[in-house]
């Protein structure tokens, strides 16, 4: 006849299951369990292009090395790549498309290099004509006085933030001005890729830094520069 303790599970034998299921459950969640259960909890990523990786790759030479833009979980409209110039805008000209959060830069022949862009969020959009100034390569970032109003705890860069990845204005900048007056309006560098596609900025047009970097290059001092 079987008593109490024989049907009974003793304490000692539920903890030994419960340890051996807690075993099977970590052996599921780490890499080395089977390659189907660790492929289910791999984030679906799409297949970029070699050539597309290759323009976000790492820059080791630049003064402040640039790493790798992760554009995994960037639009493929907002990858850099040379389309039909449809801006109605002469070769040599810089549009921002504040609707589709382009810009581009036309070129000979009814070509253009589009980018993607973050721009303002409500309330400091700026359009209109002007023209290039003058660009800066690691440029130092002074916020107006207005923006440090608004944010006090920009008083320790009044006079200047330092170049560097972690910049305000990032790896270039270009400066857009109308007439003999300053705008206080950039296009410049960001590594957050999540904001391109996205009005975050204060008014500012804001380009991977590889995008940036490569604008940088082609747009010459004085090129004329339309936001619409």
């Amino acid at each position: 006849m079987l008593t109490i303790s024989d049907a009974t599970p003793s304490r000692r034998a539920v903890l030994a299951g419960l340890a051996g299921l807690g075993a099977l459950t970590l052996a599921g969640c780490s890499t080395t369990g089977s390659s189907r259960l660790a492929s289910a909890a791999e984030p679906v990523r799409p297949a970029i292009p070699a050539e597309v990786l290759a323009k976000y790759r790492a820059h080791p030479e630049e003064e402040f090395p640039v790493p790798a833009a992760d554009i995994t979980h960037l639009n493929p409209a907002y990858w850099r790549q040379e389309v039909a110039n449809v801006t109605g805008e002469k070769p040599g000209t810089v549009v921002v498309d504040t609707a589709n959060y382009f810009l581009y830069w036309t070129m000979p022949e009814g070509r253009a290099m589009r980018y993607g862009v973050g721009l303002g969020r409500a309330g400091f959009e700026w359009s209109g004509a002007g023209h290039i100034a003058y660009k800066r390569k690691w440029p130092v970032w002074t916020p107006p006085a207005d923006m440090i109003a608004r944010e006090p705890e920009l008083e320790i860069y009044r006079h200047g933030q330092p170049p560097g990845l972690l910049n305000a204005l990032g790896a270039r900048a270009l400066y857009i001005h109308q007439g003999n007056r300053d705008t206080l309006y950039r296009i410049h560098g960001t590594m957050d890729v999540v904001t391109i596609g996205k009005a975050v900025s204060s008014g500012c047009v804001r380009l991977l830094f590889q995008d940036v970097m490569d604008l940088h290059d082609r747009v010459p001092s004085g090129s004329p520069i339309r936001v619409v």
